[in-house]
């Protein structure tokens, strides 16, 4: 199995979570060959990508308000952001569902990018913004929110608790307000914001995700064909046979118990865990 193999089934196997972070890699690696400028030394995204604070810019395209959220201004900038999107990841992904966690963050994004627009107001801004920032603070403070005193083992600093080191990033986002990149700052903070209102709402009963949920569900219906129905012939002097009474266990194939011991085997203890033979065969199974 080659590595492009190993990385198709590790964005088939590895849930919403790792595909979210293999987009935003996509997303880099094509925005590095049509927008970085190799003579400037920098990204230079068109205005139907990046985010404006311009009115007269972000009215006539409003996607930019979700498509910002998938590029970064650089590879350092990229990969800061890969590394706590998967830690935060994690930790939500253990108390909440698939769908919870990518409507949280295309919400996230969405309400830290009108964050960001109204801040063209407040404190004349005028400038575009990219990167996953806000929605990766919407994912980690909903989670800290929710359980605030969980236990985080870091390098070098031993075992913390989560807000401790939720709030670490919060004062450091304050602190640098007004003094570089604020318009970065303030998409963080409301995005932080959001993921505070999120699970506070969803513990009275309301799950803002399911507006996001709901809405791919209905275009992913509306672009799947429907199956035909066959046509069914009646024998009116047709039997049923007696059905044996056997136990109801269904006992499942060879190859399909193979297949859950390998991926009860991942939850335990990583992909990285699988020996070279049972990757060959999820990759030929997942064919």
């Amino acid at each position: 199995m080659n590595i492009l193999d190993d990385l198709k089934l590790q964005y088939r196997l590895g849930g919403i979570a790792m595909r979210v972070i293999y987009w935003n890699i996509a997303c880099f690696l094509i925005s590095l060959v049509f927008f970085y400028s190799y003579s400037g030394g920098g990204f230079n995204y068109p205005t139907w990508l990046a985010l404006s604070s311009d009115p007269n810019i972000f009215l006539f395209k409003p996607w930019t308000f979700l498509t910002y959220a998938f590029f970064h201004a650089s590879f350092l900038h990229l990969l800061f952001n890969m590394m706590v999107l998967n830690f935060a990841s994690n930790l939500f992904l253990t108390f909440f569902t698939q769908k919870q966690y990518l409507g949280l963050y295309i919400l996230g994004a969405i309400f830290a990018g009108v964050a960001f627009a109204l801040s063209f107001y407040f404190f004349n801004i005028s400038a575009p913004i990219v990167g996953a920032s806000a929605a990766i603070m919407a994912i980690l403070v909903a989670v800290t929110t929710y359980q605030p005193l969980m236990g985080v083992r870091l390098m070098f600093f031993g075992n913390v608790k989560l807000w401790h080191i939720t709030a670490v990033i919060l004062v450091l986002d304050l602190m640098q307000f007004r003094l570089d990149n604020t318009g970065g700052h303030v998409s963080h903070l409301a995005g932080a914001i959001f993921g505070f209102v999120y699970i506070k709402l969803l513990q009275n009963g309301t799950d803002l995700s399911k507006i996001v949920s709901r809405t791919l569900d209905f275009f992913t219906n509306l672009f799947k064909k429907s199956p035909t129905t066959p046509f069914k012939k009646v024998h009116k002097n047709y039997k049923k046979p007696t059905e044996k009474v056997t136990s109801r266990i269904v006992t499942k194939d060879k190859t399909q118990q193979q297949i859950d011991e390998i991926l009860d085997k991942i939850s335990q203890s990583g992909y990285d865990c699988l020996t070279k033979e049972e990757k060959e065969f999820l990759f030929k199974a997942g064919k």
